[in-house]
């Protein structure tokens, strides 16, 4: 199993990589309260174990390894996050402070048992940041509701939120998440499991995505296609 200091680095280049750049050596350093010197030296290890793609003076990227321990352990601070500040009403700062030190001793079990309890939550409290889906080998909430907790699988890929493609990009569709009544929504739309999507345009400042499904041209509001979850093969 990996430290928890090799989790927190994965987790802080992963925030990083999300919105589109490498991790540098003093953005990391900054959000990890360590000096730059420290950090060099732990993504020439990371590097050498396989966790992270690393160039001197360019930044950091998460590889495929990495970037499973690194979504595995944001979503596990999400859920802790939530389940302190709704459920046990601490407030915000103490609740993430909190989750920062659950989030490594977290079982998957005990994971996927709070996600039911809160009513499969989809968003951090840092900011509304989605939290990151399961990698239960389901299609959609439902069906994680309805298998036993000593049933879960993970998957292999990551799967990622159709809002998330760059324009003519294609994937696969493979989890929804939310109620039953989102999950017929979509089905009626025509995204199911399966279904090849090609994200055709993204308005700006949140409005809705045009995308392609099934030979049809949809347009639908970004918080109905987040909750759609896609595979690529293209690696980004």
């Amino acid at each position: 199993m990996e430290s928890e200091n090799v989790q927190e680095y994965l987790e802080a280049i992963y925030t990083i990589n999300e919105g589109g750049k490498s991790a540098e050596t003093v953005e990391l350093a900054n959000m990890l309260n360590v000096k730059p010197p420290s950090v060099t030296e732990m993504l020439k290890r990371l590097t050498e174990e396989g966790y992270v793609d690393y160039e001197p003076y360019k930044g950091a990227k998460l590889t495929e390894s990495g970037l499973r321990i690194a979504v595995k352990i944001t979503r596990k601070h999400g859920i802790v996050e939530r389940f302190l500040h709704d459920i046990l009403k601490l407030e915000r700062e103490e609740a993430h402070q909190q989750a920062c030190l659950m989030e490594h001793s977290l079982g998957d079990k005990a994971e996927a048992a709070l996600c039911r309890l809160l009513g499969r939550p989809e968003k951090s409290l840092n900011n509304d940041k989605p939290i990151p889906p399961c990698d239960v080998q389901v299609s959609n909430c439902i069906e994680c509701e309805e298998m036993a907790l000593n049933d879960i699988k993970k998957r292999i890929r990551r799967p990622k939120a159709i809002t998330s493609l760059k324009r003519g990009q294609v994937g696969v569709i493979a989890f929804i998440r939310g109620g039953r009544q989102g999950v017929k929504r979509l089905s009626d739309l025509g995204l199911t499991v399966g279904a090849q999507v090609t994200l055709l345009n993204s308005a700006p400042f949140g409005g809705p995505i045009e995308i392609s499904v099934r030979g049809s041209k949809l347009a639908i509001g970004r918080g109905l296609a987040n909750k759609v979850f896609v595979e690529t093969n293209d690696g980004l």
